[in-house]
């Protein structure tokens, strides 16, 4: 749905009322664009001294092709990240390295770009000291995620010792246009052992085999066709009663069809059977079905209760346990699992307690398997997208709709291909650092940590 607002204070009388009256100012962001270079600009590295991971920072920056610029270097054209290394920070007094690095240069940043700052796990640091030093950059950074402004955002990279080479799928996309609506957000990358390197990383998923449920409309139709651009071969799920719109979308993929009720005693059974005949096994599985049955608690019957818990939250647990099961799974070895959870899991939200529930629990669920799944180098991770511009969200309120796009830091909605993108990322070969963690995508809302 388009944001009038947004087109209203991009023009000159817009923007001249909008800054007299102290309103936000929505940047447009830059999204990706197969081809596009990575960053907006050349990237300034610096680091705290002691630092580990600087050089394979610089590294990454040198084949992704991104001209890096060293602190002490005169200024040129605004920088597209500031980029810095603060695994040497030690103790408190070690944080006036943060400082000195970003208070020269934060305000030249260009728009659309990046703040970024890579850390150790504080529960990894070593020392109590080191731990509150390591955990104040959270602080810092979600801080400086909520100042920066023309669609610039932040992130903070927990990198554990021994990961260094595990970082560049996770550096590739907070650096780029894929992370638009991604800020103030924690990704920790751990020691994957020698961490798969796509050939092509425009072409990361060429020869894997991805199923998309809820693949008929919304987040779950651009989910497939962001798979199918980056080389999946996509199977669409949904209910039988989407079926002209889920074979459409299947159409715009160059995939398949699956007609099935998730929610269905014989699901789990149908989908692993289907997916073994005719794909021999699944590398990638994105559970986005889900549905909302709105009520306060106090109105709400059991019938809305059970129907959000059946798809949203019962059906997931039951599929990806039979893909899981036996001594030929079909979830294959380096697979990856991406559930589609909500900000609402997080920090609840009113008339849903059925459906924050149900997305809570599969926070609960991505935590619990990504441990068990390690050993086949399998990962489990969930989005939990924000306010994004849907139909579901187009029939809100007025009011509460502008409330919900401008409670964030980018004072907008998100795009469809905003979710999209994070979940291509958490499904690529190179992110097999990434597991068991919950990636926001909502603008750095105002809502929740």
């Amino acid at each position: 749905m388009a944001d009038r607002y947004q087109r209203l204070t991009a023009s000159g009388p817009g923007a001249f009322v909008a800054r007299r009256l102290g309103l936000p100012r929505p940047e447009t962001l830059r999204r990706h664009e197969p081809g596009g270079p990575v960053a907006v600009g050349p990237v300034v590295l610096g680091g705290a001294d002691g630092g580990r991971a600087r050089q394979p920072l610089r590294k990454v920056l040198d084949a992704i092709g991104v001209p890096v610029l060293d602190p002490t270097a005169e200024r040129g054209d605004p920088p597209g990240a500031l980029v810095f290394d603060a695994t040497g920070i030690g103790a408190s007094a070690d944080l006036a390295a943060l400082h000195a690095f970003f208070h020269p240069r934060v305000r030249a940043l260009a728009p659309c770009g990046r703040l970024v700052v890579v850390g150790t796990p504080p529960e990894r640091a070593g020392t109590p000291g080191a731990a509150a030093a390591q955990r104040a950059l959270e602080g810092f950074v979600r801080s400086a995620g909520k100042e920066l402004r023309r669609g610039a955002t932040a992130h903070l990279l927990h990198v554990t010792p021994g990961a260094e080479d595990a970082v560049e799928s996770t550096l590739r996309f907070v650096l780029s246009p894929r992370s638009a609506y991604v800020s103030g957000q924690v990704l920790r990358i751990e020691g994957a052992g020698g961490v798969p390197v796509p050939g092509d990383w425009e072409r990361p998923l060429a020869g894997r085999v991805a199923l998309v449920t809820g693949a008929s409309r919304g987040i779950g139709a651009v989910v497939a066709e962001t798979l199918a651009r980056d080389g999946a071969h996509v199977v669409c799920l949904d209910v039988p009663g989407q079926s002209e719109a889920l074979r459409a979308v299947a159409a715009r993929c160059g995939g398949g069809a699956l007609e099935l009720d998730v929610t269905a005693p014989e699901a789990p059974g149908t989908l692993a059977a289907r997916l073994r005949a005719e794909h021999g096994g699944v590398d990638v599985v994105v559970h986005n079905a889900g549905i909302t049955r709105d009520r306060t608690l106090g109105r709400m019957d059991a019938d809305r209760w059970n129907a959000v818990m059946a798809v949203n939250l019962t059906s997931v647990e039951r599929m990806t346990e039979e893909l899981l099961a036996g001594e030929a799974p079909v979830l294959r070895d380096g697979g990856r699992v991406v559930c589609t959870s909500s900000i609402s899991g997080i920090a609840g939200n009113v008339g849903q307690t059925n459906y924050a529930a149900s997305k809570a629990g599969l926070i609960g669920l991505v935590r619990a398997l990504a441990p068990l799944t390690a050993d086949r180098g399998i990962t489990v991770n969930a989005v939990a997208p924000g306010f994004i511009e849907t139909r579901m969200t187009a029939a809100v309120p007025l009011f509460v709709r502008e409330a919900g796009r401008r409670m964030n830091s980018l004072a907008q909605g998100g795009q469809p291909v905003d979710v999209a993108e994070a979940v291509a990322f958490l499904a690529s070969p190179g992110s097999a650092g990434v597991s068991g963690q919950v990636l926001r995508v909502c603008g750095q809302a105002l809502l929740g940590a």
